[in-house]
């Protein structure tokens, strides 16, 4: 009897979350680590919001309401899974968007892919995601992890270095950008050599002890992927020591005001690096973009403004084309999708579902007082990527 009662529970739970995503509204289920890094992820937050408001404020989605429900997966794989979970199956979303660690990312492909479900990973860059854990019903936005080491790589090619140190935290992100870093230079350069590495756990960097174990590989360049509470760290020890002084640094990530704001004039100099330089680029989609959210928040964007925006509106532009709202109609929309954004033209690829969304390369530098990116350009991330037959090994078939 508890069990014909359990099940006829589910039941009504399915009814009612669908009931109510059909009542003149489309839900999305959106998951972040809103707590363990707000610093990118709220950001990240007002960017989607103000392009869900921008949607409804037009009609919404051939008048119905889009509608987001918004859970904090505390940057654990396990909670994340659960909340996809209920949001899938009591809340009635029609997809998944969202994420920002490749671990916690990685663990939603996973349940998109047995829920058969779609999922538009926004923030996480591991390349597993599209690439040897990728599926029919995961998608991603942001630039990968190889196209952003390949974007650096090919900058320092170009430079005299040839003996090189790397230092990433010790989780997927941290690995598939060193692996795909030496692989890119090492494909340019064959001649370089990698002297040493370091893996610090995630936001717990010993920086004294991992600057004293570079210095004494005494490499020509240093490849570094730490961010956050780390690169503070690791900038503060290595300037204390001399560690850049006369080295080739290249910083994945470190260009974006999320990470670099935060150095103020702590903030390195001619560091190479990816990132974000909102206050100099003049194209006018992107100049539209940047009024519209200073208007509406009082604030600068930053790197997760701009993804979340972006995030919600694929979204949008998805829902719009797409003849129906089943998980499969969605998928085969979005794939081969092209849309303008406030960076251009992208596209979302049929072969592995990654996005073209490029980013910024350029140099660290401190102008009246505060740290920018100078001497940048945007570089295309269809661009950087493997052709089609290196793809097609790196992964499964659906």
């Amino acid at each position: 009897m508890s069990r014909w009662w359990m099940m006829a529970a589910l039941a009504l739970t399915l009814a009612v979350g669908a009931r109510l995503a059909a009542a003149g509204e489309i839900r999305i289920g959106e998951i972040n680590s809103y707590s363990r890094l707000p610093a990118f992820t709220e950001p990240y937050r007002k960017g989607w919001t103000l392009a869900v408001e921008e949607i409804n404020g037009a009609g919404g989605i051939g008048g119905d309401e889009l509608v987001v429900i918004s859970r904090d997966d505390g940057g654990k794989p396990a909670n994340a899974v659960k909340i996809a979970e209920e949001l899938v199956h009591s809340e009635g979303v029609v997809m998944l968007a969202g994420t920002f660690f490749s671990h916690v990312g990685l663990a939603v492909t996973d349940f998109a892919k047995h829920n058969r479900i779609l999922f538009l990973a926004a923030e996480p860059l591991s390349d597993a995601i599209v690439w040897s854990k990728g599926n029919r019903y995961t998608f991603r936005l942001r630039p990968s992890t190889y196209m952003q080491s390949a974007m650096l790589a090919r900058e320092v090619a170009k430079l005299a270095a040839r003996r090189w140190a790397t230092i990433a935290p010790n989780y997927a992100y941290g690995k598939d950008a060193v692996k795909a870093f030496r692989q890119v230079l090492g494909a340019l350069r064959p001649e370089v050599e990698w002297v040493a590495e370091q893996w610090p756990p995630l936001f717990k960097i010993d920086a004294g002890a991992t600057v004293r174990a570079l210095e004494a590989a005494d490499p020509e360049g240093i490849y570094n992927v730490t961010f956050g509470g780390d690169l503070a760290k690791f900038v503060r020890e290595g300037k204390l020591r001399g560690l850049f002084e006369g080295r080739t640094v290249a910083s994945l990530l470190t260009g974006e005001p999320e990470y670099l704001d935060p150095l103020g004039t702590e903030a390195p100099e001619g560091w190479i690096v990816t990132g974000y330089p909102w206050y100099a680029i003049e194209t006018p989609a992107h100049k539209a973009f940047v009024e519209k959210y200073m208007q509406r928040w009082g604030e600068p964007p930053r790197t997760g403004s701009l993804v979340g925006y972006m995030t919600f509106l694929s979204i949008g532009e998805l829902l719009k084309r797409a003849p129906a709202r089943d998980s499969e109609t969605l998928v085969d929309t979005l794939e081969g999708m092209e849309l303008d954004t406030p960076v251009g033209r992208i596209r979302f690829r049929e072969i592995d579902h990654q996005s073209t969304m490029g980013a910024w390369v350029g140099r660290t530098a401190i102008r009246d007082g505060k740290p920018v990116m100078v001497d940048w350009y945007y570089a295309d991330g269809a661009d950087y990527l493997p052709p089609d037959e290196v793809v097609r090994k790196l992964r499964p078939a659906d």
